[in-house]
């Protein structure tokens, strides 16, 4: 493994998960994937055969505060990652991570990978969307066998502090307010949430079904393989659902303030086709919203107890 434990947030989960992962015989490395001189090292250590790339700069919102952090990370990055790869002998296989923010404003629903793309709402939609893009150019030029994952609004135990449903149970759990943002016309914002262990299925189903890449020492012999897929769960839930959820499993009523969205980046709705992805890799996520939460309250109140130890 590779990150380099910036603190977007904070670290000491990071840190707790490292742990988890040397316990499992997972080494981590320190290092920063613009950092390539350390890539190239790492290749030289392990003729690596396959390369999951998730590392990334996440949050739609944070990008108006610091948008240069995701032209960095997702941009820079990207290509540092496959300039790299493109130059090992053998070439490895690359699943990397777009995101489902690639639909942007679209409206027909559910999305499909086939739908177009070119309408980001955020600085990182449109920065996943430039990864498949440059994507595209190494999988033409290189011969890099590359499957783009669009995850949908990913859940779960270990999860990301920024993401709604983590700070909507810290914040019940302390009794303060949450915001529960509405579209125009009092519409409804709905995620389809997708549980953390169904999305490492479907990571792995890539991983399994990944061809070989075909150049070798940087130049291309006959075409690659390139993918993009959806790994959602096919079920949007209103928002306001998902408080509902939490109050049940933390015994505790939620203060609501509902607001309008604002102009952020956030989408109205989010709905994967995953008819691709079963198809292909074989996914099938089994986890709904109560029982996934259900995992995750528990994960919380034994990492961060009854909201005494909080959560930065």
């Amino acid at each position: 493994g590779l990150d380099n434990f910036n603190d977007y947030y904070d670290p000491s989960l990071k840190r707790a998960r490292q742990a988890l992962l040397e316990r499992s015989g997972i080494f981590i490395v320190e290092g920063d994937i613009n950092d390539v001189a350390l890539l190239k090292k790492l290749f030289e250590v392990v003729a690596f055969t396959h390369v999951m790339h998730l590392a990334a700069q996440a949050g739609v919102r944070y990008a108006m505060e610091n948008p240069s952090s995701y032209v960095h990370s997702n941009i820079a990055g990207l290509v540092s990652v496959l300039e790299v790869c493109k130059s090992a002998n053998p070439q490895p296989a690359i699943v990397w991570a777009s995101s489902s923010s690639v639909y942007g404003l679209n409206t027909k629903v559910p999305f499909s990978e086939k739908d177009r793309t070119d309408q980001p709402a955020s600085l990182y939609a449109a920065t996943k969307k430039a990864g498949e893009e440059i994507a595209h150019t190494y999988n033409h030029i290189y011969g890099l066998s590359l499957t783009g994952l669009r995850f949908f609004t990913v859940y779960g135990p270990w999860g990301r502090p920024d993401m709604a449903y983590f700070f909507f149970t810290r914040d019940i759990l302390k009794g303060k307010s949450i915001p529960i943002f509405e579209a125009a016309n009092h519409g409804t914002v709905a995620r389809d949430f997708t549980y953390i262990d169904d999305i490492v299925k479907g990571c792995l189903g890539a991983l399994d079904t990944a061809e070989k890449s075909t150049g070798s020492g940087g130049k291309k012999k006959g075409p690659a393989q390139l993918r993009v897929f959806n790994l959602g769960n096919t079920s949007p839930v209103p928002v306001s659902d998902l408080v509902s959820i939490l109050e049940r499993l933390l015994k505790v009523k939620a203060k609501r303030s509902i607001m309008k969205l604002p102009r952020n980046g956030d989408v109205q709705f989010t709905h994967a086709n995953i008819s691709s992805a079963q198809r292909e890799l074989g996914y099938k996520p089994t986890t709904d919203l109560q029982t996934g939460l259900k995992k995750f309250v528990r994960w919380y109140l034994s990492y961060y107890g009854s909201g005494k130890k909080s959560a930065q």
